[in-house]
């Protein structure tokens, strides 16, 4: 698939030889993303994902005693980049070109086998349906490195990395029937209820890989979410390859249907002491999944979920390990954070966007000046029927909220709660997808698409909140409000034509003539109703 490693990918004898002997006693491999080597060498294209695979020392322990990485060149451009160990001594390392034309890559390692290695392919122009990876833009938006609009319409499936079958796939129908295009998920794992993550991200002390049960005691949910702690003895300095290879094969088929995953790296959702390993342990592991992921372009951070309930961690803790993503990650893939109570400071140069746990939109002017930031409200509660305050919304007031949010100039995310009784997770959890809004999401998102516009431009001190891109388009979203009449302040020197909009039945009525100036219209005189303008 295009984008998509083959991590089973080897060189052929002729491709060998062309290495030379060094190469082959070290097991020297290369794979890519995309198209298969021609007579002039290997290729890949632009923002796909290039990997180097070599074999290497197994005996010790790789994770701590073999650095592994590639220095990739094009002209007078060097991109140093980690590899990592990905088990039964192999070494990898990713690399994801931005600039088409001619590469040639050098590993670097401490081990003398795995050093100095060298490769040459070329980058080709992205194809069609590969706009990039996502980044900020005109201040307070997103868009894809191609210049094409991105408007974030997400949702949470906090466990769709580690969930086992028929959960996975299961959750991954349901994210492309509903037309999500990200989605937040957990790297660390969390209980599952009754269910069992596929694996575990460490291994025991002896080495065996974890099966992945979770302790008797820790049966939290996201629709029941009572976490017991326990401790269970783990090696915290060798990672566990197969779990991070089922997360990759995950962020794979999320990048092949076009959505961004937005990884979230801690949490305080924990039955393991996952939370609390100690520094070492936390750096390592924030190293070895930037080494590994950070070469899809879908990937995006989000340092932690509900970061202050993580009592073992400092506010200088959170900074080292911001300092580390930006650091390690050679990309500049978006960065956030996510809060329960305290409101994390997103002013700081390493937040790219803010990542909020409110629906009180009406405070996002005041929050844009002072962070000069895209703002996604992340958690606006969920739709569901759960007892907890947060989890019984319902469709109609989660697609308002979404619509609030738009016309404010920021974005929110979706999440749903509802009631399980066959032992299958809840969808911000992972499975299936129950409510009605994510229906009504999809048409304002595609209502947002049709414009052409990258965000929309909240007004400042409306009578009726609205957005839009100045004398070119505008917004109004009349909330609860049930004006049966409204004399709309349009430009005056332009004409625009008007369509009536009903959110929720996802109906649109288009008004016959033009606007201009001061334009009154007769409206429905029910709440919860918008209306666009465009320019003629």
């Amino acid at each position: 698939m295009p984008g998509v490693m083959n991590r089973r990918g080897t060189m052929n004898r002729r491709e060998l030889i062309k290495l030379g002997a060094g190469a082959m006693a070290a097991g020297w491999t290369a794979s890519t993303a995309s198209a298969a080597p021609d007579s002039a060498g290997e290729s890949i294209e632009q923002w796909g994902v290039f990997e180097v695979t070599a074999q290497g020392p197994s005996s010790g322990n790789p994770f701590v005693d073999i650095q592994f990485g590639g220095r990739f060149m094009q002209g007078h451009r060097a991109v140093e980049v980690a590899g990592f160990y990905d088990g039964d001594g192999v070494y990898r390392v990713r690399f994801s070109p931005d600039t088409p034309g001619p590469w040639t890559c050098e590993t670097t390692s401490s081990a003398k086998e795995l050093a100095g290695l060298t490769r040459a392919f070329e980058c080709t122009p992205a194809k069609a349906g590969n706009r990039g990876p996502v980044g900020t833009a005109h201040r307070f938006h997103f868009q894809y490195a191609d210049g094409t609009p991105y408007f974030p319409f997400g949702t949470t499936c906090y466990s769709y990395g580690f969930v086992p079958e028929p959960y996975e796939r299961e959750t991954l129908e349901n994210l492309k029937s509903a037309e999500f295009n990200k989605v937040r998920m957990c790297l660390l794992p969390k209980p599952l209820g009754k269910l069992e993550p596929v694996a575990m991200p460490f291994e025991r002390p002896s080495g065996a890989a974890l099966s992945g049960a979770a302790p008797p005691n820790a049966q939290g949910s996201m629709a029941s979410p009572d976490y017991k702690e326990t401790r269970e003895q783990f090696d915290l300095t060798r990672l566990n390859p197969a779990y991070f290879q089922h997360v990759e094969r995950c962020i794979e088929n999320l990048l092949a249907a076009n959505i961004q995953a937005d990884v979230i790296l801690f949490h305080p959702y924990d039955a393991w002491g996952f939370k609390s390993m100690g520094a070492d342990a936390d750096d390592r592991y924030l190293k070895y999944a930037i080494a590994r992921l950070s070469a899809y372009r879908n990937v995006w951070w989000s340092l932690a979920n509900e970061y202050d309930l993580i009592r073992s961690k400092t506010m200088t803790d959170w900074d080292r390990f911001f300092r580390i993503v930006s650091e390690c990650d050679p990309y500049s893939r978006l960065r956030s954070i996510h809060y329960s109570r305290v409101m994390y400071d997103y002013s700081r140069p390493w937040c790219t966007h803010a990542s909020l746990q409110a629906c009180d939109f009406d405070k996002s002017a005041e929050r844009r000046n002072a962070w000069n930031k895209p703002i996604i409200y992340d958690e606006i509660q969920y739709e569901g029927n759960i007892a907890r305050r947060w989890g019984n919304l319902s469709p109609e007031e989660m697609t308002y909220r979404f619509w609030r949010a738009i016309v404010n100039g920021v974005y929110a995310t979706h999440g749903e709660t509802c009631i399980s009784t066959d032992g299958s997770p809840v969808w911000s959890d992972a499975g299936e997808l129950h409510g009605m809004s994510p229906a009504r999401l999809a048409f304002l998102h595609k209502l947002l698409q049709r414009t052409g516009t990258t965000g929309l431009i909240a007004a400042e001190n409306p009578y009726y909140v609205n957005a839009g891109n100045p004398g070119e388009l505008y917004l109004w979203f009349f909330d609860y409000h049930c004006a049966a009449e409204y004399e709309f302040p349009l430009p005056g020197k332009t004409q625009f034509k008007a369509t009536m909009i009903d959110p929720f039945a996802m109906t649109t009525e288009a008004l016959p003539g033009t606007f201009s100036g001061k334009s009154k219209l007769t409206l429905s005189g029910k709440p919860y109703r918008a209306v666009l303008f465009e320019k003629v």
